[in-house]
């Protein structure tokens, strides 16, 4: 025993010699090499991440050679791995059995073997894989293909696909109430808010709908077949605590004022209410409202006289259908379901009806309702049922552009269904979750119809021969067909501006539908990545054709576009829309305003020219005092002539206006030198003026001194302007003079200029006038 101890290891280490190496055929290289070298040449090498023998015998049919990617260096289990990747890029992949398949299949040619070793330099132009963040779509080139577009999760994460049905109204004259079940986000204060009015609502018309089935009579009604009954359920026992106790009306009159109140704020009848208007009912009327509604629905407790109210419920039901196109299938029971959106295949999934088990379940899960993850949608309690089982269905389609949308629709699709019967008053996961991920850990319940499948799925042909036997085959194609197409076109449109628009991608997404009593269909959600495994017979026949065609439409269909799409058929294509030239994410503009220059303070000193106005000013005054000396006789006619716009008033000298600019102070204080301006002496403007002023005429001039100058930021600066206006004679021979004083704002220097100019220009026009006249008398 020892000896054989020491002969194992000798024997593992044989194991590892090189010599065992397969001997490489001359042939068999020539021709991988050959094909290689043809494949490099028209760029067609691919890679696969995941176990997609469909995907790879397809490629390789065409000339495709792989590049085999590396593997992760720590294996994982893959539904860790899932739920990992649920958590990184949202709830949108329920590819939930790729690890039932290995990828050692087609590694037993080598052939294929020896092609992958001699592409493994190689760039890859066609990518296949089942995260969307395993290939970054932003780095690839233009001639790169992948079968995933970036920011897709803005519809196929239940929180992405709830926000963007909402805005549908912006893209298409439709209401998203008609295909998609109410939903809202617990973790969001005006959703929870808005679910719980719901909640409550809901609980109204209910209560209206039960009163109608049970007391009603009317055949229409009591065809639902959920009217409570204790004994079928197993509630007997609950039944009897109760016996002796009844609900009063006053739970029918409330439900009754808060639908009529509710049908008011559509009609915008409540406008007129403000804020501090007292609700219907109050936070503790209403836990009693729905306590004993939830002894009414789910215990059985009757409604002491409300067989008077049938009436009035069937008309009140009747004014809420033609408002709420989800009334036919919210039932009795107001059953929610809630969805973690950090998990996927159906996981964590529940069914509940009472407000506050919703409520503190959702608060005790405070990293979920921080990212606002938790949805709630409401449960459809009265579903098309077959053999009295629950079923949903799988539908694929294509994306193969945003811009412009392209959509392909496919022919075929399954049905999956629950293992027990169908029933709203239990909330067991195996009677109202489809998912064949958790059916399949089910064992078909002994009291469901034999008729149906053992393994949980049907084909939509099998359906479409179930339909024809009861009568409604022609509503598959005039109802359900097109009621499918028109819900994955109007949710794509809505996220068509978060997507990116990338060229040469392409994405196969799987959408859940449920069907109404009247076949109508309703969406429950989209997933990317759907699974492609051959769980069952229906799947091991359908996902490989799907798989098939998709690579018709997106390769062979750019060669050829006549070429057989088998399965998809082209149902949308929208418009080509011009996209702007991206420019960055922040677009910025700065600059100053533009500002009007100031002219410089001393620019109009500098060009000033003191010594001409000097000279002039003083040989007006020569001028004016020979004209005063010629007589007084001839002086009103002369000034008549020399003024001839004032022929019938007289001319007179008023007092000097005084100009007080309010100016600001300034640290440098500016002085007028001494001989930048000479403002003429107002006694020598005027005839009449020197008449009644004793002037002497050997006085010097006067003479502006430094003392005396304007200051620009002298706080008492001001200026003596000279202002002649014409003096209105008054019946009792005197005269009224008038001074005013003017304020501004302008600075004095230009003010100084304009009216030194000015008075020049007047007494020269005058002077020249005077002159003429004086000529001509004495000749």
């Amino acid at each position: 025993m020892h000896q054989h101890m020491q002969v194992q290891p000798l024997e593992g280490r044989a194991r590892c010699n090189y010599v065992n190496l397969p001997m490489l055929n001359g042939d068999r290289l020539k021709t991988a090499k050959t094909l290689v070298d043809k494949a490099i040449k028209e760029k067609k090498v691919f890679s696969v991440l995941g176990p997609y023998p469909v995907i790879r015998a397809g490629l390789r049919a065409r000339g495709w050679v792989e590049r085999r990617l590396p593997r992760p260096s720590v294996p994982q289990p893959r539904r860790h791995d899932l739920e990992k990747e649920a958590i990184d890029e949202g709830d949108s992949s329920d590819d939930d059995d790729l690890g039932e398949e290995g990828e050692r299949d087609d590694e037993a040619d080598d052939l294929y073997d020896l092609m992958t070793r001699l592409v493994r330099n190689e760039t890859p132009y066609f990518y296949w894989t089942t995260r969307r963040d395993s290939i970054d779509c932003r780095s690839l080139h233009k001639d790169q293909m992948t079968n995933h577009y970036a920011k897709a999760g803005s519809f196929t994460t239940k929180v992405g696909l709830c926000m963007n049905l909402r805005n549908l109204q912006w893209f298409d004259a439709a209401d998203p109430d008609t295909f998609f079940p109410r939903c809202y986000r617990l973790g969001a204060e005006d959703d929870k808010h808005a679910f719980i009015e719901d909640f409550r609502r809901t609980a109204c018309t209910s209560l209206l709908l039960y009163v109608l089935e049970k007391y009603g009579g009317d055949s229409e009604w009591e065809r639902t077949g959920e009217v409570y009954n204790a004994k079928s359920h197993g509630l007997s026992k609950a039944r009897k605590q109760h016996a002796n106790q009844r609900v009063g009306t006053s739970i029918i009159d409330n439900a009754l004022h808060i639908c009529q109140q509710y049908l008011n704020s559509l009609e915008h009848c409540d406008i007129d209410n403000t804020l501090e208007t007292i609700p219907t009912l109050s936070e503790q009327q209403w836990k009693v409202f729905l306590r004993n509604y939830y002894l009414v629905i789910h215990e059985g407790l009757m409604i002491e006289g409300c067989e008077v109210y049938v009436e009035h419920c069937k008309c009140m039901l009747e004014q809420m259908r033609r408002v709420c196109p989800q009334m036919e299938t919210d039932g009795l029971c107001n059953i929610w379901i809630i969805k973690p959106g950090a998990k996927s295949r159906g996981r964590g999934i529940m069914c509940m009806n009472r407000l506050d088990e919703i409520l503190s379940l959702v608060n005790a899960d405070h990293g979920i309702m921080k990212d606002s993850k938790w949805v709630v949608q409401k449960y459809l309690e009265r579903p098309l049922l077959v053999h009295d089982t629950k079923f949903d269905v799988r539908q694929w389609f294509l994306v193969t552009d945003w811009n412009p949308l392209t959509v392909w629709f496919y022919r075929e699709c399954y049905l999956r269904f629950s293992t027990q019967p169908y029933s709203t008053h239990t909330l067991d996961s195996s009677v109202h979750l489809c998912n064949n991920s958790i059916q399949k850990h089910f064992q078909p319940s002994p009291e469901r119809n034999p008729c149906l499948p053992a393994e949980c799925m049907w084909s939509c042909s099998q359906f479409r021969s179930w339909l024809a036997a009861s009568g409604q085959e022609d509503l598959w194609e005039g109802v359900v067909v097109p009621g499918m197409q028109k819900a994955v076109i109007q949710t794509l449109l809505t996220a068509q501006d978060s997507v990116e628009p990338r060229k040469n991608s392409f994405e196969l997404y799987g959408a859940d539908f449920m069907l109404g009593r009247d076949l109508r269909p309703w969406l429950l959600e989209i997933n990317a990545s759907p699974t492609m495994a051959p769980s069952t017979g229906v799947t091991a026949r359908l996902c490989p054709a799907v798989q098939e065609d998709t690579l018709r439409v997106v390769l062979d269909r750019r060669c050829d576009r006549n070429t057989h799409t088998g399965g998809f058929q082209l149902i949308y294509k929208q418009a080509a829309v011009e996209v702007p030239q991206y420019v960055g994410v922040n677009l910025l503009v700065e600059g100053t305003s533009i500002r009007r220059p100031r002219a410089p303070v001393n620019k109009p000193l500098i060009q000033s020219h003191p010594d001409p106005l000097s000279k002039s000013s003083s040989h007006k005054s020569s001028l004016i005092s020979s004209h005063c000396i010629s007589g007084k006789e001839n002086q009103s006619e002369e000034v008549k002539k020399a003024w001839p716009t004032l022929s019938s008033r007289k001319v007179t000298l008023e007092k000097s206006l005084i100009y007080q600019p309010k100016l600001r102070k300034c640290p440098n204080r500016l002085v007028l030198p001494s001989t930048c301006c000479v403002l003429p002496n107002p006694a020598e403007l005027h005839p009449q003026k020197l008449s009644h002023t004793h002037t002497q005429p050997n006085q010097p001039p006067t003479h502006r001194t430094r003392s005396n100058l304007p200051s620009l930021y002298r706080p008492t600066l001001s200026l003596d302007v000279i202002n002649l206006r014409p003096r209105q004679t008054l019946t009792s021979g005197h005269y009224k003079h008038e001074t005013h004083t003017v304020s501004i704002s302008y600075p004095v220097l230009r003010m100084q200029k304009y009216l030194s100019l000015n008075h020049r220009l007047t007494m020269d026009t005058f002077t020249e006038r005077e002159g003429q006249k004086s000529s001509c008398g004495k000749t």
